[in-house]
């Protein structure tokens, strides 16, 4: 199992990054947003909870495959070993 901690880091960073996604667009940093103050058509969209819940859905998508794809191996990463 050569490629065993390579691939359970990838797989940790993007578990990490899906629950990122999920909670970043609820918290009052994205509130505070630089990008916010400077662009107010930007702040408008950014701000919608119907955008805001896409995100998330995003985030959640993110952590689900991460999930799968710790359970399951691709057929063939396991037709090498």
């Amino acid at each position: 199992m050569k490629n065993g901690p390579l691939r359970y880091a990838i797989l940790s960073l993007w578990m990490l990054l899906g629950l990122a996604l999920i909670l970043a667009p609820w918290s009052d940093y994205w509130e505070t947003n630089y990008f916010l103050f400077q662009y107010p058509v930007l702040a408008m969209w950014m701000k919608n909870p119907f955008m805001r819940g896409a995100i998330s859905g995003l985030g959640f998508m993110n952590v689900v495959m991460s999930l799968e794809a710790f359970r399951h191996r691709a057929a063939a990463v396991a037709s090498r070993i």
